[in-house]
């Protein structure tokens, strides 16, 4: 979710809508939403390592089986044919990868069937779901069908205040599992309070020989002034891709796409306080400012510094080719009539 952004409360759905959420698997989703490259990735570059293939707002302000299709706040591959899209409103959506109709849905919820404000997914090798909320915060392991599993430990740290140092809506954003299933690993959104506010942490979990996760080190990642970070992703190297997105009211949201690797970095885990200098951070390099991208053809419901953008959350990495990987992103529209539920194809070349 965008802290910045209100939600903003929408009438029933219209048939119209409701006719529109019916897509099939059988083609694209509209001539309208979506836009693929001819030439291929070559053609619509958004830097040197980054281009853009293909959008889709086919599932912008739809329902499936009585769910509003959007307020995605991640995405993880789940198998070879289908993404998994979380909703914030405690609602995991399976989607083809070919043409994004969903599949199936299934409501989620904490211990006590409450909503969660639910932000980051990995996909466990076994097929269950990890999921972080963002308002304990908390990482839950939920089964197929949407039954809770477990629940890992979180240091205190990084609680929300009071309780420990992280500030509201502004703590577990990003979460992904590293080759070979054995490591967690979640993004803080913004700093912890008395931590240089340049700095946010990214805390592991390790899985013990009976399955369970126990927390791990701690790294320093450095994001851009005035940026937060909404979703992590690793990938078949260890490697990460790191999204950072902000807004300011007037131009639009800022998204850029960094490569990073947190396997030289400093363990901050028994560090009270992060300053400049004093810990080895994960090292990122820019892969792309998606204001660089060409636009195909999208329009913005509010000032955009280009009008592809939105308010971009969920990153997955859904297969890889001799042009590099194919990556797909997704937007959270927080149910705004001034947002757009926006799918972005991009090909990666790290």
């Amino acid at each position: 979710m965008h802290p910045g952004t209100p939600r903003t409360a929408l009438a029933a759905l219209t048939a119209a809508l409701a006719a529109a959420a019916c897509l099939t698997a059988t083609g694209p989703a509209s001539a309208a939403s979506s836009a693929t490259a001819p030439g291929g990735p070559a053609r619509h570059a958004c830097s040197s390592s980054v281009s853009l293939t293909g959008f889709s707002d086919a599932l912008d302000k739809t329902a499936f089986e009585g769910t509003y299709t959007g307020n995605f706040s991640a995405l993880a591959a789940d198998g070879r044919r289908t993404v998994a899209a979380l909703s914030d409103r405690s609602a995991l959506f399976r989607l083809d990868a070919a043409t994004l109709a969903p599949r199936s849905v299934v409501p989620l919820a904490d211990e006590s069937g409450a909503a969660l404000d639910a932000e980051g997914l990995a996909v466990d090798r076994d097929g269950t779901y990890l999921v972080s909320s963002e308002t304990e915060p908390s990482v839950r392991r939920y089964s197929r069908t949407g039954t809770i599993l477990d629940r890992l430990p979180v240091p205190e740290a990084l609680r929300t205040a009071p309780a420990g140092r992280a500030r509201t809506n502004g703590s577990f954003e990003g979460l992904t599992l590293l080759p070979g299933g054995r490591t967690l690993i979640a993004a803080m959104e913004y700093a912890l309070t008395g931590d240089d506010q340049h700095l946010v942490r990214f805390p592991t979990w390790q899985r013990t020989g009976n399955g369970t996760w126990r927390p791990g080190a701690q790294y320093a990642y450095p994001v851009d002034a005035g940026l937060g970070v909404p979703e992590v992703t690793a990938l078949p190297d260890g490697r990460l891709l790191v999204l950072e997105r902000g807004f300011t009211s007037g131009t639009g949201n800022t998204v850029r796409l960094y490569l990073a690797d947190a396997r030289r970095a400093t363990d901050v885990s028994g560090t009270a306080t992060l300053t400049p200098g004093g810990v080895r951070t994960v090292r990122k390099r820019l892969l792309a400012d998606l204001a660089d991208c060409p636009s195909l053809g999208a329009t913005a419901k509010q000032p955009q510094p280009n009008p592809l953008l939105d308010n971009i959350e969920g990153v997955a990495v859904t297969g890889h080719g001799p042009g590099g990987l194919r990556v797909l992103l997704v937007s959270d529209d927080n149910q705004s009539a001034a947002q757009t539920t926006r799918f972005l194809r991009l090909r990666v070349r790290p």
